[in-house]
């Protein structure tokens, strides 16, 4: 499928003037103390586009609160676009709003992301700390229903357990990545400021 065919597209080049066209006329408006205008039709679908598009990524796709993620996305894109420098100088001269929005999007997710698994330990640590047998039991009950309500518990504080140290593993492997980056990044600036040195001697 083309991209142009693609449900989730966006032209930037089309997008980028209308986000260009809507900053002036806001700017406008502003300096004339009128009242700031609507974003159009056409930035606000492409904003729904580009959040949608991006929360069908690979890194993104499973999550259960996806939808939540997009709407956090485009209300930070309608926010975040009166402090777009529409004079910003990109490789091709021309604006690139999509590369802008689509990381406001990303941190967007990201934020999310970080809400949710707060909640979601918060849950679990209420879980794991409550006098749960309690709840599961009842009033009274005999000794097999007591023996199947415990068995269910220590079940679900060991799954708690586990997914404990699975995310403690999942962190260090990704610290372990950005300080690897981080080394190659400083390696590969130190050579070529090795190399410029060679070359202005």
């Amino acid at each position: 499928m083309k991209p142009k065919d693609r449900p989730h597209y966006v032209n930037n080049r089309e997008f980028s003037q209308a986000v260009v066209d809507y900053v002036k006329t806001a700017n406008d408006a502003a300096k004339a103390n009128k009242e700031i205008p609507k974003v159009t039709n056409y930035v606000a679908m492409s904003f729904m586009k580009i959040a949608e598009g991006l929360s069908h990524k690979s890194n993104f796709i499973r999550y259960t609160y996806r939808e939540e993620m997009v709407m956090d996305a485009v209300e930070n894109c309608l926010k975040a676009i009166g402090n777009y420098n529409i004079e910003a100088a990109t490789r091709s001269g021309n604006p690139n709003a999509f590369a802008y929005f689509t990381q406001i999007c990303w941190y967007a997710f990201l934020r999310r992301i970080a809400k949710e698994k707060k909640q979601q330990d918060i849950k679990m640590k209420y879980i794991a700390q409550s006098p749960f047998e309690e709840f599961a039991i009842g009033g009274e009950a005999d000794e097999a229903s007591i023996t199947a309500a415990h068995m269910f518990v220590d079940q679900l504080k060991s799954k708690i357990d586990q997914l404990k140290e699975k995310d403690t593993i999942i962190d260090g492997v990704v610290k372990d990545e950005k300080k690897k980056a981080r080394k190659k990044r400083d390696a590969a600036a130190n050579s070529t400021d090795s190399d410029l040195g060679e070359i202005f001697k």
